[in-house]
């Protein structure tokens, strides 16, 4: 009974802070409506090379927190870090070695390495875009049209035929693939992106998964060498992963896995 009490009491309070939370949410909303409404509300950025004033209202900065907010995730789909951080991950699953590598840095590794394979897109869009845009020559629009086509490029280079059909058949475009890659290269870039990045992205799934089996192979040839081997001695009870873990780091530390890892997926990309 106390029991059954004291939750009713702990729901009666849970149920009056989310109604307080609830009634603050809306009074702050209201009141920014209301200051909107009243007045025109500007931040000075500087000079922009849309307007000359460099005036943001309120929709505007919005978006930009929202754009800011968002941009880990869209850089991630539309960059090699799915592709770094999954074959990683198989690497320290099939080695064994439970946390080692940390993931803090498996995370670190996959950022600079993504960071060194995008650099020739990064240089083009900041050559094409940015620096353009900076000295007042195109509009923000131009902008966003000219530095997401590198990405594109990029991604489509990695994105197989038969998935970017996949998406294209979802979409409301019926044109497949192959014509367009037989109309010309720059029809592909006129793909959006709410149909290139799946494709990409499915296609990173299945390359990653790819390389995670061929990594997975030899080790677990270890395995049932040990667990074998064991087996014909009577160690029934001796865990064989246990046994097996030194040698596949040995193994990996001679044939120097994690540079022929690294290396592997580098060229994979150019």
């Amino acid at each position: 009974m106390n029991t059954h009490t004291h939750n009713k009491s702990q729901l009666k309070k849970q149920l009056i802070r989310f109604l307080l939370a609830t009634l603050i949410t809306a009074a702050l909303i209201g009141l920014l409506c209301v200051s909107a409404k009243a007045a025109s509300v500007t931040f000075d950025l500087g000079d922009a090379p849309d307007t000359g004033d460099g005036s943001f209202g309120v929709v505007e900065l919005l978006f930009l927190v929202t754009l800011i907010a968002l941009a880990p995730s869209i850089l991630i789909m539309m960059t090699s870090f799915t592709r770094i951080i999954i074959v990683l991950s198989f690497m320290r699953s099939a080695l064994g070695t439970q946390q080692s590598p940390p993931n803090q840095v498996l995370v670190g590794m996959a950022l600079f390495l993504t960071l060194y394979i995008m650099q020739p897109v990064l240089t083009t869009v900041n050559e094409q875009a940015y620096q353009p845009y900076r000295e007042g020559l195109i509009t923000q629009q131009e902008f966003l049209d000219t530095a997401v086509v590198p990405f594109k490029e990029f991604m489509l280079r990695q994105t197989y035929t038969d998935d970017l059909n996949l998406f294209l058949s979802l979409s409301e475009d019926g044109r497949s693939a192959e014509a367009l890659i037989v109309n010309g290269p720059e029809d592909l870039t006129q793909i959006g992106l709410d149909v290139i990045v799946p494709s990409f992205m499915t296609s990173e799934l299945k390359r990653a998964f790819n390389i995670g089996f061929l990594l997975f192979v030899p080790f677990l040839i270890i395995d049932l060498v040990v667990s074998s081997t064991l087996m014909s001695m009577g160690m029934v009870m001796l865990p064989p992963s246990m046994i097996a873990l030194p040698f596949k780091i040995m193994m990996f530390v001679l044939v120097d896995g994690w540079g022929l890892l690294f290396g592997n997926l580098v060229k994979g990309f150019r």
